[in-house]
C-alpha cells in the first residue's frame, strides 16, 4: 500500500504556497510509493478532518497561482474555539493522524505554525515544516515563501508614489507589514529610494525624522517618502512598552500579571492609527502637506515571483527528500545557496529580528537614509 502524507498551510496566506504543495507533491508521486490528502483552513481543518486528497492533476498549473489551494487560518490546536469554549485539541489531531495512517504531516507557515507544530510534536505526530511568511522573520533560515514577492510589491507601490509625491511636493508615508521586525520596509525602501525607513527595531525620534525632511527640503528636494513598518515606535512609545514589559515579568501574583497583559493590550490598540498620528505630526513638524499610504494586504496577495516559485518548489522537493529518507521534526531552511533540515525546536518561539549590524542598515545609511535615530544633515 502507498503511504500517505498530510499537509496544511496555516497562518497567513503567501505568494508561492501553491508551488510549494506542487514541488512536495510532485517529489512524493514520482517515488512511486506516497499519496498525499490536504487539510482544509489550517490546523482547524485537521481538527474537523476535513480534507481532499490531491491527485497529480490537481496539482497542474498552480505554481503561478497566489494565495493557497488549501486554505488557511489562524487557529491553536492546543487554544481552539469550539462551540464557545477554548479547548486543547491535539489529541483529537493524534486520532485524526492516526486514523488516516498518515506517514507524517507537513506543516507550511510562519512563527505561529512553528510554535503549534512544536506542540503537535509533543503529542507524537510526525512533522516536517517549510518556513512561510511575508515578513521573513522565521529564525534559523535566511529567507522564507513569500518575502520576496511581497517586497517586490512594496517596492513597486513606493516607486508609484515617488510621482505623487514628486508632482504635489508632499510628503508621502508608506505603511509596510512587519509588526514585529523590519526586514520588508528596510529591504523595499532601499530599493525604491526611500529617504526615511522606519523600523521596529530603531525607536526613532519625530523631530530627526522632520528634521531630515526639512533638510532635504532647504537643498531643494521639494518632496519625501517616508516607508514606515506597522511595528516602528517612537523612542518614547518603546520606553513605555519596555516598562509595560518589565511590570508583567515582575509580577507576583496571576491579577497583577493579568493587569499588566491589560496594560499591554491597551498600548498596542492605542497605536491602531499610529501611521496616520506620524503622517500629522510630521505636516505639524515640517509646515509641509503629508499623505498617507497603507499597503495592508495587498503585499501578500497575487502572483508569485519567480524567486518565490523556485524557492517554494525547492523546500517543497526537499521535504519530500526529508521524509522519504525517514527523518521527522525538522524545518527545511535555507542556508547560503542550500536548504538544510533545521530542528523544529530551533525556530519555535523565536524571531529573526534585523540585526543593527545588519549589511542592509549599513546600505541604508550610507546612502544617507533617515532611520530615525539621527537626523541626516544635507
Amino acid at each position: 500500500m502507498s503511504k500517505l502524507i498530510g499537509v496544511l498551510t496555516a497562518g497567513g496566506d503567501t505568494p508561492g504556497l501553491n508551488a510549494a504543495i506542487r514541488g512536495l507533491g510532485k517529489a512524493l508521486f514520482a517515488s512511486g510509493e506516497y499519496q498525499l490528502i490536504g487539510f482544509k483552513d489550517g490546523y482547524r481543518g485537521l481538527v474537523q478532518n476535513r480534507f481532499l486528497r490531491l491527485e497529480r492533476d490537481m496539482l497542474t498549473n498552480v505554481v503561478s497561482l497566489g494565495g493557497t489551494m488549501l486554505g488557511t487560518s489562524r487557529d491553536k490546536p492546543h487554544k481552539m474555539s469550539v462551540g464557545g469554549k477554548v479547548m486543547d485539541m491535539r489529541d483529537v489531531i493524534v486520532e485524526n493522524c492516526e486514523s488516516h495512517h498518515l506517514e507524517a504531516l507537513v506543516c507550511m507557515g510562519g512563527g505561529g505554525t512553528h510554535k503549534n507544530a512544536l506542540k503537535l510534536m509533543d503529542k507524537g505526530v510526525k512533522i516536517v515544516t517549510l518556513p512561510k511568511t511575508i515578513d521573513n522573520d522565521i529564525h534559523n533560515t535566511d529567507t522564507s515563501i513569500g518575502f520576496d514577492t511581497a517586497m517586490g510589491i512594496a517596492t513597486e507601490a513606493i516607486d508609484r508614489l515617488h510621482t505623487t509625491a514628486h508632482s504635489h511636493h508632499r510628503i508621502i508615508v508608506v505603511e509596510i507589514m512587519g509588526h514585529n521586525t523590519g526586514w520588508l520596509a528596510l529591504g523595499a525602501g532601499i530599493a525604491a529610494g526611500a529617504d526615511v525607513i522606519l523600523i521596529p527595531e530603531i525607536p526613532y525620534s519625530v523631530e530627526a525624522v522632520a528634521g531630515s525632511i526639512l533638510a532635504r527640503h532647504r537643498n531643494g528636494k521639494s518632496f519625501s517618502i517616508v516607508a514606515v513598518a506597522e511595528g516602528a515606535m517612537s523612542k518614547d512609545e518603546h520606553d513605555r512598552l519596555q516598562k509595560l514589559e518589565e511590570k508583567k515579568s515582575s509580577a507576583k501574583n496571576k491579577d497583577k500579571k493579568q493587569d499588566a497583559k491589560a496594560e499591554i493590550g491597551e498600548f498596542h490598540s492605542e497605536r491602531t492609527d499610529h501611521t496616520i498620528n506620524l503622517t500629522h505630526q510630521l505636516e505639524e513638524l515640517t509646515s509641509l502637506e503629508a499623505r498617507v499610504t497603507i499597503l495592508g494586504h495587498l503585499q501578500r496577495g497575487g502572483t508569485p515571483s519567480a524567486t518565490d516559485r523556485l524557492l517554494a518548489s525547492r523546500l517543497g522537493t526537499m521535504a519530500a527528500n526529508e521524509i522519504m529518507s525517514g527523518r521527522f521534526g525538522n524545518m527545511m531552511a535555507v542556508k547560503a545557496d542550500g536548504i538544510v533540515p533545521v530542528s523544529v525546536d530551533t525556530v519555535a518561539g523565536i524571531k529573526k529580528y534585523v540585526p543593527l549590524d545588519h549589511q542592509w542598515i549599513d546600505t541604508a545609511r550610507r546612502l544617507g537614509t533617515c532611520l530615525g535615530d539621527t537626523e541626516i544633515k544635507y
